[in-house]
């Protein structure tokens, strides 16, 4: 009768248990890594990186401009070689425009030995640390690029660092120093991640964040544009802000014109929108597009500025900038510095905007190098 009591209970016991909910798993959050698969990278076709590097694709969740968890693909770059001085740095290289389409995101180019900017990247791989290279949200991954939409590429650009210490087999881990790198849109990108990273990412250590030709106001950016032969950036970044902002409701404010030209635009790279050098917003809506409210609303709120950042940084910006005038930079660097920002300011000599990348990379890098090995850094506000 006993042995038949405790089988009863047992049984019970068993019946209850299995109708006790196991505890929920976690919800998904920013920086969580979906899928991560090696993957090769080519400096130039047929040639691989001149260090020798573990090389993933990764697609990991961010936070959309509107707050919306997403998901982003992008690169991780880890050197083979181990590093001597302790945790890994991670630095978050964020890339200048390269399109709207998704066979120009960085990602690709790279997987074809296409990718410029993986010039500056190795300066970094030379130095022991790993690069993870956002491919920002819309570009490499279904939906529309969200182009100059800042707050949403400093997400990705934050999440991108955090995904990287959360790939298993790649030595990277938390707690480790980490810093930020961009030009051009990258530039807009790192900024924002400096701006961002107190509220969004205060467990990442970031010690400086270099950010150059810097397109700080993009509705002045949009006005030097207009009927300008760079014009296809201005007109690409109104399919980025829309992508980001539903509400702009892009599509309706066109003129037939304008719907057919960005219609085709939109899987465009950077080097296709020449196409539409010389227009002008006038040209492609019956409407003054950037000056609507709902418009100036969301171009303000992408506006760097506003917010100071708490870690160094280091502005640069070539003297002749033909796309992105270094006056936009400078009202930067005075708001940054009015704030109490600790900036380094270099004005470049570079004639235009592409040689502006190529003179102030390398000082940007050795820069954030000495910022990760922790020596202090001197502003000239």
């Amino acid at each position: 009768m006993r042995l038949r009591v405790r089988v009863s209970m047992t049984m019970i016991l068993l019946l209850i248990a299995s109708f006790v909910a196991a505890p929920p798993a976690r919800a998904a959050a920013a920086g969580d890594v979906v899928t991560a698969q090696p993957t090769t990278v080519y400096l130039l076709p047929g040639k691989l990186l001149e260090v020798p590097v573990n090389a993933w694709h990764l697609l990991y969740r961010s936070t959309s401009a509107t707050g919306s968890l997403n998901a982003v693909s992008g690169t991780l770059l880890v050197p083979k070689a181990s590093y001597p001085l302790g945790k890994r740095p991670i630095i978050g290289y964020a890339v200048g425009t390269h399109g709207l389409g998704d066979q120009c995101a960085p990602s690709a180019s790279m997987s074809r030995g296409g990718e410029a900017e993986l010039a500056l990247v190795s300066l970094f791989l030379l130095k022991g640390f790993a690069v993870a290279i956002t491919d920002y949200e819309g570009l490499g991954t279904p939906g529309v690029h969200t182009y100059m939409a800042g707050i949403s590429q400093g997400h990705a650009v934050l999440d991108s660092i955090r995904a990287a210490t959360r790939v298993s087999g790649s030595g990277l881990s938390t707690g480790g120093p980490v810093a930020v790198m961009g030009y051009s849109q990258g530039g807009a990108s790192a900024a924002w991640a400096a701006q961002l990273q107190p509220s969004y990412a205060s467990e990442l250590r970031l010690k400086g964040v270099a950010a150059g030709g810097v397109p700080a106001d993009l509705h002045a950016v949009a006005d030097h544009l207009d009927g300008d032969a760079n014009f296809g950036l201005a007109a690409a970044a109104g399919v980025g802000f829309d992508a980001a902002y539903p509400e702009l409701d892009l599509n309706a404010d066109l003129n037939d014109r304008g719907r057919a030209l960005l219609a085709d635009a939109a899987d465009d790279c950077v080097g296709d929108l020449d196409k539409l050098a010389g227009l002008r917003f006038s040209d492609l809506s019956p409407v003054d597009l950037m000056n609507q409210p709902k418009w100036l609303a969301r171009l303000a709120e992408n506006r760097l500025g506003a917010i100071a950042p708490r870690v160094p940084m280091f502005i640069y910006h070539a003297q002749g900038d033909e796309i992105i005038p270094q006056a936009i930079s400078a009202t930067l660097r005075s708001e940054y510095c009015r704030a109490g920002v600790n900036l380094r300011w270099t004005s470049l000599p570079a004639p235009n905007h592409v040689t502006g990348a190529i003179e102030g990379g390398p000082l940007a890098i050795e820069w954030l190098a000495l910022r990760i090995l922790g020596l202090p850094a001197f502003g000239n506000c």
